[in-house]
């Protein structure tokens, strides 16, 4: 059993994950999040708001998941969004094309499906399901067709990324920001792609949650205000040069945009403030790169992007985060389509002499010839050059039909006027996150299986002589912290635990409940996430907790009843002090958001 099924079971059996419609047979690229998934998918996504709402300042909203198909027209989704996908004659099992051959060649997901055909026939590639011979490649569009409206209504999709509600919904989000520069919105929901063949857990899902933020930019102007704030942070960088080399390296923020490794400083801060938030959810440092896109995988419209990548075990290096510099190609697309403009009018610091060649249409004559065409075929011809304006009969095409208008319906000429400002078509940085992927890594990272002597020994832990004479006292011949020789447990950070305090009477009796009851009462008034657990002895208590990554449990024995003290075990160490009540809820929030250390929470009890 690798580490990627001892994840999963743990997952199922402690209640993170679960197989959708298990009930009917379940259905692949779907899962349910458990009572504790939820809670942790929840708290990674609040840290992911604090990130860039709170502290970034970019409002967040939130639009409909299906989308009339205008939208994606627009967006490009309706024409390419695909993969390719070959089909067993045998079995009839479906595979990604470019995932059957990319053990054999490099770029394999640059290839179009007539080369991987090819490439599949002269390597004799096989179905890894029952070894028969694979049909054609072809392209399958990933987006979920709906119909919206009843009978044959209007053709509609849904989404398969947040991204494109907050491309069509600029124009309001520019006049909130007041029209300036940069600015930011965000949005988190869930988005859907009807994946080939999903078989990678919550890495490859047909409904996923993504959280994005398009930050809209002047293109003269890519520097960033804060960029200090990581100028000297050193990030592990895999660009287009050293995976040719096959070696990743480390350099500061600053260094890779002043050597151009990174395109711009608002590229580098993104980059820089992706590490700060993955690292602070729980993803290993030691185990995280950011991979620039090669050359020949780069969207034809991006100046740069980067992936945030994480190594697991089973998959190798896995994309969690995408950070681009998308240029203005969003926006000129959704203008395009719905044939208005997007930009914003941004003022000069002092008004400025401009010469500009000048188009007027003569609305008195082209109004009786064009009638209610007139107003496009005015806007048609200020589009055209001056070249194009001499000639003595001028076209223009409107929805693919050539009109001629004579040369008196329309004048032009250079003029020298003042001018205040522009009109600016910002450019756009987004930075993609995959909340499942992310909720994924943060499990493989924390689990772990320990040894507690080794942990014990490491620690300087006296033994668990206390709990002994407790447990004798009150003959319970259950297990006790130390008894079993290996443990799991996850390790969590404390931000998005989500169990952060287990309280645990010592026994089922009423008089330690009750005031076990009260310091439950007084943590959920702090905002702590706390579980009360009386079932079963207060070592397997410790072990269920260790499982699902509560950093800290309180036992309520028979000295709490004399001196009004607790103890608090810390799970990663093991280690145990005696702490009061009086203030306890105080204490403990210090130890989970401020991070206090645990030796100064109280007095020692096992080291």
């Amino acid at each position: 059993m690798d580490k990627y099924e001892k994840v999963f079971e743990l997952a199922k059996r402690r209640g993170f994950l679960w197989n959708s419609f298990e009930l009917y047979g379940g259905s692949r690229g779907f899962y349910d999040y458990g009572p504790l998934g939820s809670t942790l998918k929840r708290r990674i996504e609040q840290t992911w708001r604090e990130f860039y709402v709170i502290q970034e300042g970019h409002m967040e909203i939130e639009c409909p998941t299906i989308g009339i198909e205008d939208v994606f027209v627009a967006s490009g989704h309706v024409g390419g969004f695909s993969d390719p996908l070959c089909e067993c004659r045998k079995c009839g099992e479906a595979f990604r094309a470019d995932h059957l051959v990319e053990n054999i060649m490099s770029a394999a997901g640059t290839l179009s499906a007539e080369d991987l055909t090819k490439v599949i026939r002269e390597k004799g590639v096989t179905c890894p399901e029952c070894g028969g011979e694979f049909g054609d490649a072809y392209e399958f569009n990933l987006m979920f067709k709906t119909i919206i409206g009843p009978g044959t209504g209007r053709q509609g999709y849904l989404r398969p990324e947040t991204a494109q509600g907050m491309f069509v919904d600029f124009q309001r989000l520019s006049r909130f920001y007041r029209d300036k520069l940069p600015f930011g919105a965000v949005q988190i929901g869930k988005s859907y792609r009807n994946e080939i063949a999903p078989r990678q857990g919550v890495i490859r899902l047909r409904e996923f949650t993504q959280a994005e933020c398009e930050i809209f930019v002047d293109p003269r102007n890519k520097k960033h205000p804060n960029f200090e704030r990581f100028a000297e942070k050193e990030l592990v960088l895999y660009s287009q040069e050293a995976q040719q080399e096959g070696k990743s390296f480390r350099m500061t923020v600053r260094e890779a945009v002043e050597a151009g490794v990174i395109a711009h400083e608002v590229l580098g801060y993104n980059i820089a403030l992706t590490n700060e938030f993955l690292t602070k959810v729980g993803i290993n440092p030691s185990k995280l790169r950011f991979r620039q896109h090669l050359k020949d995988e780069m969207a034809h419209y991006a100046i740069d992007c980067w992936d945030a990548e994480i190594e697991t075990e089973r998959f190798g290096w896995v994309e969690i985060v995408g950070i681009a510099d998308r240029t203005d190609y969003d926006l000129k697309a959704h203008a395009r389509v719905s044939k208005t403009e997007l930009y914003v009018y941004v003022e000069y610091d002092e008004p400025k002499m401009v010469t500009r060649f000048s188009v007027k249409p003569n609305m008195g004559k082209l109004g009786p010839v064009f009638k209610g065409k007139a107003k496009i075929v005015a806007d048609a011809l200020k589009q055209l050059s001056e070249e194009e304006l001499s000639n003595n009969q001028i076209k223009v095409t409107l929805d693919g039909e050539e009109l001629i208008i004579s040369s008196d319906m329309v004048s032009f000429a250079e003029e020298t006027v003042k001018v205040s400002g522009e009109n600016v078509i910002p450019h756009v940085i987004e930075p993609s996150y995959g909340i499942d992927r992310i909720f994924y890594g943060v499990m493989e990272h924390a689990f772990d299986e320990e040894n507690v002597d080794q942990k014990a020994a490491e620690f300087g832990l006296k033994g668990t002589e206390e709990a002994e004479k407790e447990a004798e006292a009150v003959k319970d011949e259950s297990d006790v912290e130390g008894e079993e020789e290996a443990r799991l447990v996850m390790h969590f950070s404390s931000s998005v635990a989500p169990v952060q305090v287990a309280i645990l009477p010592l026994l089922t009796r009423k008089e330690l409940a009750d005031p076990a009851k009260e310091i439950v009462a007084k943590l959920r008034e702090k905002t702590l996430l706390v579980n009360y657990d009386d079932s079963g002895t207060i070592g397997r208590r410790y072990r269920r907790n260790d499982e699902i990554g509560t950093p800290y449990s309180v036992t309520v024995d028979y000295d709490t009843l004399e001196d009004g003290t607790v103890t608090i075990r810390d799970r990663d160490s093991m280690r145990q002090v005696r702490a009061p009540i009086e203030g306890l809820e105080h204490m403990l929030y210090e130890l989970i958001y401020r991070g206090r250390s645990f030796e100064s929470a109280g007095k020692p009890f096992n080291f």
